[in-house]
């Protein structure tokens, strides 16, 4: 049974303060206090699109266990508001908390485009496969009004670059002629986020995310037109959905998915405490031993920044996890896999296009 003083239509149900800005937790908890006090719930506020204008856009990624070379973020925030989500944390950098400004407060990067071509015509830049989506969801709700993601999908096309994408939207289907071309040359794949079966719990991690019927339609969509689709199967949380796993894998296969991956939770910085109190609102009466549950899976902490530990986890739950995922692979996907991505094709371009002006 829910918390009476839970928020509807948010995944966190707090602002925590940012560890940048000592006063900020204070100024938005009195904010907060003032709604209530005048009878409006303050977290009815719309969503705000704040522009930014960052000088790039394309991030090396240094870690060493996170499976991608290079990332780009359209937008930093996600209105989708899971719960779980480990860029909450970056949102600090921003002067903003990891809580309810992460949902709520989304920054926009209307250059991100350009500054994406500028990247690609550098006689620097040696191919390699850029992933957006690295942090925040790149068909998230303002993807609808800004477009951002399909105009930096026209740059990949125009340059012949390889573009991984991962996302929980099915928006993604809009974008369906600009992927098969990419597709044709073997520059684009796809991860689509799937962590539930349920609606029920999609609801309360993910609020305000495609129904995993969509989700799925989406991959089948994918897969009739040849596009590779990996299902991410993440975070997988013990006591939540890692009864899932194999199941998840299965219906994922049957829709067309190529391959799967999973992850299990991990609660860093900020994100511990958001996710702490809301789930003693929403799941009070398992709410300890799913913390307790986390934090055997990563040395007893919910905070584990260990490389190569930290996405798999150690244990025994995280092993029974590790067990039932390598079942699900041998029975559901034997003979797939998802395939490598064409890097050729941007450096003929380029080395062609310097030609006419030599």
């Amino acid at each position: 049974m829910k918390h009476n003083n839970f928020i509807k239509g948010r995944g966190a149900q707090q602002n925590t303060p940012n560890k940048f800005l000592k006063h900020i937790h204070e100024i938005q908890q009195d904010f907060l206090e003032f709604c209530r006090k005048e009878g409006e719930e303050g977290t009815q506020r719309k969503t705000q699109y704040l522009p930014v204008f960052p000088k790039t856009i394309v991030n090396k990624v240094t870690s060493p266990d996170v499976g991608m070379e290079y990332s780009m973020n359209p937008y930093q925030g996600c209105e989708h508001g899971c719960i779980y989500c480990y860029a909450r944390n970056t949102h600090e950098y921003w002067g903003l908390s990891a809580g309810l400004d992460f949902e709520q407060k989304i920054l926009v990067k209307k250059d991100a485009a350009r500054l994406l071509e500028t990247k690609l015509k550098s006689a620097k830049w040696k191919a390699a496969t850029i992933v957006l989506s690295g942090n925040t969801d790149c068909y998230q709700p303002a993807e609808q009004e800004f477009k951002i993601t399909r105009a930096c999908l026209e740059v990949f096309l125009r340059y012949r670059h390889p573009v991984g994408i991962i996302t929980k939207n099915s928006l993604i289907l809009r974008d369906m002629d600009l992927l098969k071309e990419l597709n044709y040359h073997g520059l684009v794949g796809v991860n689509i986020s799937i962590t539930s079966l349920s609606e029920n719990t999609r609801r309360i991690l993910e609020p305000r995310t495609t129904t995993i019927k969509k989700r799925l339609e989406t991959i089948a969509t994918l897969a009739e037109n040849k596009i590779p689709v990996n299902a991410m199967l993440a975070p997988i949380i013990p006591a939540i959905n890692s009864h899932e796993i194999i199941n998840l894998a299965k219906v994922a296969a049957e829709h067309g998915a190529s391959s799967f991956a999973y992850t299990i939770v991990r609660l860093n910085g900020a994100i511990g405490l958001i996710f702490t109190d809301w789930i003693r609102k929403v799941m009070p009466d398992r709410a300890e031993r799913v913390l307790s549950l986390i934090a055997s899976c990563h040395g007893g902490t919910l905070n584990d920044s260990r490389f190569g530990l930290r996405s798999k986890g150690e244990g025994n739950i995280a092993l029974q996890i590790q067990e039932m995922a390598k079942l699900a692979k041998l029975r559901y996907y034997k003979g797939k896999s998802f395939p490598k991505l064409n890097r050729e094709l941007h450096e003929e371009y380029k080395h062609g296009q310097w030609k006419l002006f030599n």
